[in-house]
């Protein structure tokens, strides 16, 4: 049975190959084989993997995947669509998808919405309920470097709170759209913010996500 995150990197690899090697991303300075590469490494080379999270190994992870953005476009987008080796904890069903499904989904977006005719995805509601708890459990990581109060809110009135502070943001959206803002997509994220317009302005320059 293909699961959630089977079907992401399937759609991941199809918008790469459509792509192309050389069209841009949201991912600043990334173009799409750059960030081929990363999705790669991060499966491929577990000693690179924590140079994504701890900035004191981050040159020796980004050296790494420079290495492979000089292999050929079409063996990296090749190499996302067959999945990690036999050995790699990604090739566990349940590690894929815990690990995997939101970071496919985000990526995929991230090549989607930097072409001038991306198209919306309409989202299944189940879905889009996986995207929001995944949401809800990481968002106090994600929002940790907010620089105001931060509560994401579902058009249900379902809300999570990413950062406590004062001034608060509220950030409404579907669960998908939420997700993007807060990986640090926010310009790309279709969502309706509520707030001081000031707190709102800085909410949207911070640098929200994971890494770093």
């Amino acid at each position: 049975m293909s699961t959630h995150a089977q079907r992401e990197r399937l759609l991941l690899a199809d918008l790469l190959e459509s792509a192309g090697s050389d069209a841009p991303t949201l991912c600043k300075g990334w173009t799409t084989r750059d960030l081929a590469a990363h999705v790669v490494v991060r499966e491929r080379r577990s000693d690179a993997s924590a140079g994504l999270v701890i900035p004191q190994l981050a040159a020796r992870s980004e050296r790494i995947r420079k290495e492979f953005v000089a292999k050929p476009y079409e063996e990296l987008v090749q190499l996302i669509r067959t999945g990690p080796p036999r050995l790699s904890p990604f090739a566990l069903k349940q590690i894929d998808e815990a690990a995997n499904t939101v970071e496919f989904y985000v990526h995929s977006e991230d090549v989607r919405r930097a072409q001038h005719d991306w198209a919306p995805r309409q989202l299944d509601p189940v879905f889009a309920d996986l995207l929001w708890s995944r949401l809800e459990r990481s968002a106090r990581l994600l929002g940790r470097k907010a620089p105001v109060g931060v509560v994401l809110r579902r058009p249900d009135g379902q809300t999570a709170v990413a950062h406590r502070g004062t001034p608060v943001v509220t950030v409404t959206g579907e669960p998908a759209e939420l997700l993007l803002f807060a990986f640090g997509r926010q310009e790309a994220a279709h969502v309706e913010t509520e707030g001081d317009k000031d707190a709102v302005g800085r909410l949207y320059e911070a640098r929200l996500g994971i890494s770093g």
